[in-house]
């Protein structure tokens, strides 16, 4: 069973693209939820990061983020609830816990719990799009020569967590198929098989690496020729374009949200404007290029006869 963040080489136009143009392009909405507070903005990075795996064909890496993020999101909005006592609005009140005194939950509490679970759900879908589209060894080439130690550690880091994925996986079929006597597999046991796993994965992967010299640094390193896609300039330009329009709308002002003392929430049309732009940049480089150079095509065309006319 393959895990859904796994890296696949996928064909389209994301597949073509370099690790740098498109980790600038997939991490762009995740830069915007960091930057932004309002709801309406984090939808519209949310869409856009989601829009962008799917048509990259990582759907099944978006789905596996969404189930993250919900799980993640009942406890937030429960602890911000229980921890916050602020807010006008109060929803309940007169609860009483030991060391705690009164519990009393707001609306506004329960606000900004939603906002903290919907830019983490941004940010964990951006990154599982990241890591599922983008080949993890051409990005980690990049830094070598500046690092060449931390390089490596992150190689083996990269490739080795979705190893323990499909071993979670396995282990899971196998506690499945052990039968009504068997006693069951709780939590701990799993971690406790995890952790054994991988350390012993990576004693061996680090006794291998020494054996054929990895650790030992060598003056004349021959340094590989970075790969271009044929659509860089396509992703790294929106990417850059998502960046530029939300660096203009966070100076400007746009896109405010204020939790306490009430909710108070920006939905002027400069807002809706740019929450709508950020999903329509991030499904930009996707459209085929015959339909971006269809009319300037039948253009030429057009003049191509008239000359020869």
């Amino acid at each position: 069973m393959r895990s859904p963040i796994a890296y696949a080489p996928r064909s389209g136009p994301l597949g073509d693209t370099g690790a740098v143009a498109a980790t600038l392009f997939l991490l762009a909405p995740a830069a915007i939820a960091f930057a932004f507070s309002s709801p309406v903005v984090l939808a519209g990075a949310g869409a856009a990061a989601a829009l962008a795996g799917t048509l990259a064909g990582a759907g099944r890496a978006v789905v596996s983020a969404i189930r993250w993020a919900a799980a993640l999101a009942v406890v937030i909005v429960a602890v911000n609830a229980l921890a916050s006592q602020r807010g006008d609005t109060i929803l309940v009140r007169g609860w009483e816990l030991p060391l705690l005194g009164g519990i009393d939950v707001s609306a506004e509490a329960l606000a900004e719990g939603g906002v903290l679970a919907l830019r983490i759900a941004v940010v964990l879908v951006a990154f599982a799009v990241h890591t599922a589209c983008v080949d993890p060894d051409r990005l980690l080439r990049l830094v070598r020569p500046l690092a060449r130690r931390s390089a490596l550690t992150a190689t083996l880091i990269v490739r080795m967590a979705p190893l323990a994925a499909r071993d979670h996986a396995r282990l899971r079929e196998a506690a499945s198929l052990r039968g009504p006597a068997a006693a069951p597999v709780d939590r701990p046991a799993m971690a406790r098989r995890l952790v054994a796993g991988a350390l012993d994965r990576a004693i061996s992967s680090a006794a291998t690496l020494e054996l054929r010299g990895y650790g030992l640094a060598s003056s004349r390193e021959r340094r590989a020729p970075r790969r271009r896609g044929r659509h860089d300039r396509r992703f790294a330009a929106c990417g850059a374009a998502m960046l530029a329009i939300a660096a203009a709308g966070w100076a400007l002002g746009i896109g405010g949200f204020e939790a306490y003392p009430l909710v108070s929430l920006d939905l002027r049309p400069a807002t809706l404007a740019l929450a709508a732009s950020i999903p329509i940049l991030a499904a930009t480089p996707f459209v085929p290029d015959r339909v971006a150079t269809g009319a300037g095509g039948a253009r030429a065309r057009r003049r191509g006869e008239a000359a020869h006319a």
